[in-house]
């Protein structure tokens, strides 16, 4: 699932004709469970693909994350949000693949560990009951995917940072507390590409305490990083409790 070619092009259209606005102070504390799906598959430099789901027996995973965002009035000083995710899935299968140069057969343990944390500079575009923010997401990666079959162990790391476009969308329904919202991160440089996706609902109390849920969907295309091909996609729902000072 991609919302790029929806929703994208008009949240940067209002944000485009919108000026920055942001008149107060805001601390946002949340904390997110997150059940996607797993698919895809992934390859070291020449050796043949390994399919998550038929090879190594991925299906369903839950994952956690912890999120902070800061917002002041300071005129073009971004806001700063900050986002670890926890995305260290593991899997055994009785299969026969090649990873790094070596063949593995039998029992077959394997780790995909894609956990990241972001660091969101954005400004606020708009901020009344349309919220709309634009920035940089610099996603960085702090992994491994590793294979063991009990006799030969091996692992290649994930160590990239992602420079991603950043835009969130959130819009008030009147007098009633509920919203609903959007968040896209979203990267294409060459061969490598990487989208963060959500379609949110959700309820804030007067009292800034707030809960949310909805469809989440992380996409990660990489060719030849630290010998690593991927393509992989977590794709499923989330629900997020949080705390507005």
């Amino acid at each position: 699932m991609s919302l790029t070619r929806t929703v994208l092009p008009t949240l940067i259209a209002i944000s485009l004709s919108s000026p920055l606005s942001a008149d107060f102070v805001g601390l946002n504390i949340g904390a997110n469970h997150w059940t996607p799906d797993i698919t895809g598959s992934f390859s070291s430099e020449g050796d043949s693909t390994i399919r998550l789901e038929d090879d190594l027996g991925y299906n369903d995973y839950n994952a956690t994350s912890l999120n902070i965002s800061f917002e002041h009035p300071v005129p073009m000083l971004p806001n700063v949000k900050y986002s670890g995710s926890d995305l260290d899935a593991s899997s055994s299968s009785n299969t026969s693949v090649t990873f790094n140069g070596q063949p593995y057969s039998g029992n077959i343990e394997s780790n995909l560990d894609l956990s990241h944390n972001d660091i969101v500079l954005y400004y606020e575009l708009l901020d009344n009951w349309i919220n709309i923010d634009l920035g940089l997401d610099l996603k960085k990666f702090d992994g491994k995917v590793s294979i063991s079959d009990g006799a030969n162990t091996d692992s290649i790391d994930v160590d990239e940072t992602i420079p991603m476009l950043y835009l969130a969308a959130r819009f008030d329904l009147p007098l009633s507390g509920f919203y609903v919202g959007a968040n896209i991160q979203q990267l294409s440089i060459g061969d490598n590409s990487s989208e963060d996706s959500s379609l949110i609902i959700g309820y804030e109390s007067k009292i800034g305490l707030g809960i949310e849920g909805g469809i989440k969907t992380f996409s990660i295309d990489l060719e030849d990083a630290n010998d690593l091909n991927t393509n992989l996609e977590y794709d499923g729902l989330f629900l997020n409790g949080y705390l507005h000072f």
